[in-house]
């Protein structure tokens, strides 16, 4: 993962915890309405991928538990990680772009709900991504995938055929070659071949507009079947939505361009998936505060978008940032490009490197001025911020600043599941915080199992114990022995 430059070191910010008391009194534990649900406490955990689906995509005993360990915590919401709503492979990630995935969806609704004792909200992330293939052997691509050219010809002369031309072109030196390629067959080389929403030669890209309210909704319709109390349209990082959201969005069909034709499509899928819900459950959704990309969104724009969502009536809105395929850095033949490995990258998941502004609560200004900004229209939208927030005061400041409605935390809940219950029974000194060096994004990024290097090697020979793929790690955190 990219890092900034300066790379200081930092420590954890220091914990203050509170006792039971002050606990039950603090902000943090206070209910909240999101849409016609109540939230217990202003305790948020966020859609993380755990690679624990069947690779067609269904529910495993191993999502159910990872979930359920979760919920053993008692947060307010618990959002289940990016599933895809189309009816197509992805591997080992959630599907419900069928109603065959809804029994094994309907057993991990009621396995959070037995484990929370009722008091967790669960919420699922419907997500929509375009087409990525592995970066290429250099043969391979000109021999199959480069399409030959006139450009190609002219550069090259086609005295032999476009099979000899194709050799001609794998020969060269990168410096030449870079000349002759366009730059979308140039990255095409160097990355691997990516889809994007501006692809509009390609008659399945140009007709999203025309799908994806159809398809947001049926699944958003099976997640109510299935026992959700309610939905995140994932509108944020590297995928379909955000990309139409972004600046970098220059179709020419309305779509693209300006902001309000950027924001329709966004604007067209809320208004299909709410109809489709019709208050039988929450409806929000994740977004990007900023891009952290070369022409992309940045703050101004994110707060213009907040307030026309809030304004199309969903009941939250969950502030994000980076997370781009633009700036990732380069796989390795044989891999495909991850989103979080550039800039981008970083500043969604900032590590204990960082520079003068730290790595913790970085993100929070942004889902501070879109909250501004949304309560300056008049509207009421819960905002949830995320990133680097590890500790009782730190979450506690944030609400009392007005700068968020929820405080969502991935990683340190991912250390210690139990953190909120502990905080709120007065225990917090017995909080396994994390360290926030991103070992678990590091698994995401192979594909690999997800666990936390705090536990997973702990106890291994335990009789309740499921080991990963690897053999060599436990899947979720030991109990609390309360």
């Amino acid at each position: 993962m990219w890092q900034p430059a300066e790379r200081i070191k930092y420590e954890l910010p220091p914990a203050t915890w509170p006792t039971a008391e002050q606990a039950a009194e603090a902000r943090l534990f206070q209910p909240l309405v999101v849409g016609p649900r109540l939230a217990r406490t202003r305790t948020w955990v966020p859609a993380m991928v755990p690679w624990r689906a069947t690779d067609d995509g269904f529910v495993t005993k191993d999502v159910i538990e990872w979930y359920a360990r979760f919920a053993e915590g008692r947060p307010g919401v618990i959002v289940v990680e990016a599933t895809g709503i189309r009816d197509v492979a992805s591997g080992p990630l959630l599907r419900i772009g069928h109603d065959r995935f809804l029994p094994g969806l309907k057993e991990l609704t009621a396995a959070v709900k037995e484990a929370s004792g009722g008091q967790t909200l669960l919420f699922i992330q419907l997500i929509d991504f375009l087409a990525i293939r592995r970066r290429p052997q250099r043969d391979k691509f000109f021999a199959r995938f480069l399409d030959i050219t006139d450009a190609h010809r002219a550069a090259l002369g086609n005295d032999q055929g476009d099979a000899d031309l194709r050799t001609r072109l794998a020969a060269l030196p990168d410096a030449e070659l870079e000349k002759i390629l366009t730059p979308r067959e140039w990255d095409d080389l160097q990355r691997g071949y990516r889809e994007r929403v501006t692809d509009m030669h390609l008659p399945h890209v140009a007709e999203l507009p025309r799908v994806l309210p159809r398809l947001f909704s049926d699944a958003a319709g099976r997640a109510i079947e299935a026992g959700f109390d309610g939905v995140e349209l994932h509108f944020a990082h590297a995928y379909t939505m955000a990309s139409f959201l972004s600046a970098m969005n220059t179709r020419s069909d309305g779509y693209g361009g300006s902001r309000e034709n950027r924001v329709k499509l966004p604007l067209e899928v809320v208004a299909a998936v709410k109809e489709r819900v019709a208050g039988r459950g929450a409806v929000g959704c994740r977004y990007l505060g900023d891009d952290v990309i070369k022409d992309g969104s940045h703050i101004v724009d994110a707060a213009w978008f907040g307030v026309e969502l809030a304004k199309a009536g969903l009941d939250f809105l969950s502030i994000s940032k980076g997370g781009k395929f633009e700036d990732a850095k380069q796989p390795k033949v044989g891999w495909a490009s991850y989103p979080y490995t550039g800039e981008s990258g970083y500043e969604c998941m900032p590590t204990i490197y960082s520079d003068a502004r730290g790595p913790f609560s970085r993100n929070v200004p942004l889902a501070a001025t879109i909250r501004a900004a949304v309560r300056e229209a008049g509207f009421g939208t819960p905002i949830i911020t995320a990133g680097g927030i590890c500790e009782f005061a730190q979450a506690e400041m944030i609400l009392e600043r007005g700068e968020a409605d929820f405080v969502a935390s991935a990683r340190q809940t991912l250390a210690d599941p139990d953190w909120f219950d502990k905080i709120r029974r007065g225990r917090g000194a017995e909080i396994r915080r994390c360290e926030f060096t991103n070992y678990c994004e590091a698994l995401d990024q192979q594909h690999k199992q997800v666990t936390c290097k705090l536990w997973d090697r702990d106890e291994l020979d335990a009789p309740d114990v499921t080991l990963a793929s690897d053999g060599k790690r436990r899947l979720v955190a030991p109990k609390w022995r309360k």
